[in-house]
């Protein structure tokens, strides 16, 4: 029995060497990302380590590619700023980064979707503001890092990208896609910008008409479709701006239904969406 008490020992302090010693490791990494999250210089020298191996894996490239779009939101926005990509569409696929190329008479434009960290917070990741689950997010964004989202207007020119304007996003987490499209009315252009909605099963689309021609500033019309919501373009008093519907569910114990929708229209005066029936009520977009 004497024999069996040194073996005894010898188990343990290997067990609880070993234990303390992932603990150790699992500490230091915990604080090596955390350091990243905080540190705004180091996640920028990442960044664009991780950007110059992607170039040198693609070998030659454009001025004006991907690429280059990545490189110039790393180095001309604060950092802590990221081009964000699309959703996933396929578990395994690879996502597509958030890019519309644009090319007209006066040149190439690109519309692009870009995430800025609030300053003074942690830094946000990507993983955290894009796909279904994270449009959970709007509910307590602080803990991961608050995003606020940008739909941009680039003009390639002179080997690099100028900013023609800049239109915020109203979300935080949830970025989906972002295509372009045509007003059936009067075949006015606009970006569409889609953000899942996880409470409601569905989604929100921002989308931002193109009244005033490209270069200037974009008009935006929030949509939406979820459970027991739903907000859809219209044209109401046939001017150059759209209006929507927004309709009136009942939510019975029994059944969801729409049982009326109620016209909302552009107060170019007042910059605001006036309820028809009730002028009283209003919304911002």
């Amino acid at each position: 029995m004497k024999k069996v008490y040194p073996l005894v020992f010898l188990t343990l302090f290997s067990f609880l060497f070993f234990s303390c010693g992932k603990k150790s490791q699992e500490n230091v990494q915990r604080s090596q990302s955390g350091d990243v999250a905080t540190s705004p210089n180091t996640d920028a020298d990442i960044q664009m380590y991780n950007l110059r191996v992607k170039q040198q894996q693609a070998g030659s490239q454009s001025a004006y590619d991907t690429l280059s779009v990545v490189e110039y939101v790393l180095k001309s926005y604060p950092k802590g700023s990221y081009l964000v990509n699309f959703d996933k569409t396929f578990t395994y696929n690879i996502p597509k980064p958030a890019v519309i190329y644009l090319k007209n008479q006066n040149g190439t434009y690109v519309f692009v979707v870009v995430a800025k960290s609030k300053p003074g917070e942690r830094l946000i990741e990507s993983k955290n503001v894009v796909g279904y689950d994270q449009s959970f997010v709007n509910l307590d964004s602080t803990h991961l890092g608050t995003a606020f989202f940008y739909l941009v207007l680039l003009k390639a020119e002179n080997g690099s990208f100028t900013n023609i304007w800049e239109s915020p996003i109203p979300a935080h987490g949830g970025f989906n896609y972002m295509d372009m499209q045509k007003w059936a009315y009067n075949g006015t252009p606009y970006v569409r910008v889609d953000f899942h909605y996880a409470r409601g099963i569905g989604h929100i689309d921002y989308n931002y008409f193109l009244v005033n021609g490209l270069i200037n500033p974009p008009h935006l019309l929030m949509t939406y479709e979820w459970i027991d919501a739903k907000r859809t373009i219209a044209n109401v008093n046939d001017d150059k701006y759209p209006d929507y519907y927004e309709y009136l569910y009942y939510n019975l114990p029994n059944r969801i239904y729409a049982a009326d929708s109620i016209p909302f229209v552009w107060d170019v005066k007042d910059s605001l969406y006036v309820n028809t029936r009730n002028h009283r009520q209003t919304q911002p977009y």
